[in-house]
């Protein structure tokens, strides 16, 4: 099998500065320097002297390190890895890197928050960016999309608007990183055709557990293309292995304290341990003489094509394998544009597509200074970049020879490819009609498709849909705004309107017509129910509380079975250092329980001891940690007199292990009251808990 994904890191290899242990400290002019401490002066305290070139270009070069950041999408971690097809996708797509399953081609993926700075935290409510960089053999295509399926305009004139509404309010830059706020619900509740998004927003897939855990979508409709032009409507859907999860709202608002780094900390920890994310690429095919054959308008990035009416067709699969060395270098400076694209795939006239279009390449000019940025190497292409484009800021090539076409000093080179096959050729459309601004008829509907959504939400989910809009809009100072947005959801589902309602204080409104639903439909694989992934545990993160007496056989025997399904097992405890088992020897703990929380961890291990063992319900600390691990519906283990700690909680309704020692699992809770080694079957069903993520039907606890 050919490997050409290792191209990419062959071809930084040219970029890579010098291991600074190789030689000293040098100006940017090759000059060693001898000292870097002390400015050069006139005396021990005399003035500075401006001779000094050393001290003037080292602070010159530090007060023009920072670069304008992205007006959108400006917090982000990215990773490089690699994409196969399964097969060759010829039938559709001359595209060369979907046609060869011996063939890797090289990725760089970045994700990003959207709304807030550089320094906003990674658990706020928003939509994540999905952009990967694919370096084929033809060029760099880029499919730059983000976690929902649909976005908050159709037009790109809109664009403008809507960031405007949603970024930190003008007169106060209040709030960083959120959508809480009068500006956006004011444009919401004017602007029907934001609702689709919207729903998404107020889900808990804008609280992703992990960039690992979470979809990817192209959002607009691009079109493939075959050998011989033949087009085929196509939406391009990434679907994680580890399967769909999220936080829940209460832990996303900790977890912004507690770590805010926590999703770029997720990514790069897993990748450096060798547990390398994988992605699914699947596409929807919707024939060129099916265009008009659905209820929408394939041209609106706010509308889906359900599941159930156009399954997703796998078609190949993306691994992430390697962190980038440089955060700047790579991170910050790699540049995606929609309009990167490679013969065998165009576009639609998607009018927020072709603004996208527009827009990606004039921000890359200034937020990267100028016009020769793809020089940079990270977006740097491994196919040849033959062309006449000259000059201008940090060109970094030295050209020789003509400069334009025709020429015949040059030989007439570079010259067109003419009928050469690999060229890119434009997608022959017929296009007519009169200039006009207004949107087409089938872009009128903004509620059918917001109700599809509502309606396919489990019970949970719906519930948890309620609690976001009831938290934003109570963010919202003007109270008209807030009936406005109702008003606009009761369009959606008088239900949803009701129950929003109810929790911010305006009357609860009468839809239009009286009816209940914009829509009766539902599409089950919209719901993260259906959406679990594979069944793994791997990279899942779970504490173990421990204590001075701890049974250290129960300790070891369920983390060797966590360990081997893949888990991060980690021990708490009251302070660092180490605890005195059971067995009477030291046992390490990883980590003190004022530096960690349970926002941090995906499940809780609650070992026993024998009598006389310090019992953890005595430890405010810990009784915290266990309380909120039940309340997020995470998964809790208890062995033997651990099960007492779940029993001091006094959850209503939960059945746990009793007298006879025989594993209970209920509703994520796990318990063995049996002393001793945990039993195979208590760590099988601990896992299973595990793989399910959350339980979120779990009864209370006593307040």
């Amino acid at each position: 099998m050919t490997r050409p994904a290792d191209r990419k890191n062959t071809q930084l290899d040219r970029f890579r500065a010098e291991d600074p242990e190789s030689g000293p400290l040098t100006t940017d002019q090759g000059v060693e320097v001898d000292h870097t401490d002390d400015s050069l002066a006139a005396g021990s305290r005399g003035p500075t002297l401006m001779e000094d070139f050393h001290f003037r270009e080292k602070l010159t070069r530090f007060d023009h390190e920072r670069i304008p950041e992205r007006v959108v999408h400006a917090r982000g971690a990215g990773a490089y890895g690699w994409f196969e097809p399964y097969e060759s996708c010829a039938e559709f797509t001359r595209a060369a890197f979907l046609q060869d399953p011996a063939v890797r081609t090289p990725v760089f993926v970045r994700f990003s928050t959207v709304q807030g700075p550089r320094g906003s935290a990674d658990t706020v409510r928003d939509v994540r960016g999905f952009a990967t960089k694919f370096y084929t053999s033809e060029g760099n295509y880029d499919l730059v999309g983000n976690n929902f399926p649909v976005f908050f305009v159709q037009d790109g004139i809109k664009f403008p608007d809507f960031v405007h509404a949603v970024k930190p309010e003008p007169h106060n830059d209040i709030p960083t990183g959120a959508s809480a706020h009068d500006t956006l619900w004011d444009f919401v509740s004017l602007q029907p055709e934001t609702l689709h998004t919207v729903m998404w927003l107020m889900s808990d897939r804008a609280i992703p557990r992990s960039y690992r855990m979470m979809q990817g979508f192209g959002v607009h409709t691009f079109r493939f293309v075959t050998a011989d032009g033949r087009g085929t409507f196509v939406k391009f859907h990434w679907k994680p292995k580890l399967g769909v999860h999220s936080l829940v709202w209460d832990e996303a608002q900790e977890c912004q304290g507690r770590d805010p780094d926590f999703n770029r900390r997720d990514l790069w920890d897993a990748i450096e341990a060798g547990e390398h994310p994988e992605w699914e690429l699947g596409v929807q095919l919707v024939p060129e003489e099916d265009e008009f054959a659905f209820d929408f308008d394939l041209l609106d990035a706010t509308k889906i094509i359900p599941e159930e009416q156009v399954p997703v067709r796998p078609i190949g699969r993306m691994v992430l394998d390697r962190n980038p060395e440089n955060f700047f270098a790579e991170t910050e400076q790699v540049a995606f544009h929609t309009a990167n694209i490679v013969p065998g795939i165009d576009f639609t006239n998607d009018p927020l597509l072709q603004a996208r279009n527009f827009s990606y390449l004039d921000t890359q000019l200034i937020r990267l200074g100028g016009p020769n940025f793809s020089q940079l190497p990270v977006n740097r292409p491994l196919a040849p970049v033959r062309n006449n484009q000259r000059d201008g800021y940090h060109q970094g090539t030295v050209h020789r020879g003509t400069n334009y076409f025709p020429n015949s000093l040059g030989g007439g080179c570079p010259a067109h490819a003419g009928a050469d096959p690999s060229a890119f050729t434009h997608y022959a459309e017929r296009v007519d009609g009169v200039k006009i601004r207004r949107r087409s008829p089938g872009f009128q509907d903004h509620y059918s498709q917001p109700a599809l959504f509502w309606n396919s939400m489990a019970d949970w989910e719906k519930r948890h849909i309620v609690q976001a809009f009831r938290f934003e809009l109570g963010k919202v100072e003007t109270r008209t705004v807030r009936a406005r947005t109702v008003g606009e959801l009761a369009q959606v589902d008088a239900g949803l309107a009701a129950e929003v309602a109810q929790g911010v204080g305006v009357p609860v409104p009468v839809p239009d017509g009286g009816t209940k639903s914009a829509s009766e439909q539902s599409s089950p694989a919209l719901s993260m129910e259906s959406l679990r992934g594979d069944g793994t545990i791997r990279t899942r993160r779970v504490a173990v509380l421990v204590t001075d007496g701890v049974d250290a056989d129960q300790v070891t025997s369920v983390r060797q079975g966590l360990a081997d399904a893949g888990a991060v097992v980690e021990a708490l405890a009251a302070t660092d250092g180490t605890v005195t088992g059971s067995d009477g020897e030291p046992h390490v703990v990883d980590r003190a329980l004022p530096t960690v929380a349970a926002v941090l961890y995906d499940a809780l291990l609650l070992p026993g001891g024998p009598a006389g063992t310090p019992p953890l319900t005595a430890d405010p600390d810990a009784m915290r940690f266990v309380r909120d691990m039940y309340r997020h519906g995470k998964p809790v283990g208890a062995v033997g007199s651990g099960t007492g700690v779940l029993a001091a909680l006094e959850p209503e309704g939960l059945q746990l292990s009793g007298e006879f020692h025989h594993v209970v699992s209920d509703r994520g809770v796990v318990t063995d009251t049996a002393p001793g080694t945990a039993s195979d079957e208590f760590v099988r069903e601990f896992v299973a808990a595990i793989a399910a993520h959350r339980h979120q039907d779990r009864p209370p606890v006593r307040p």
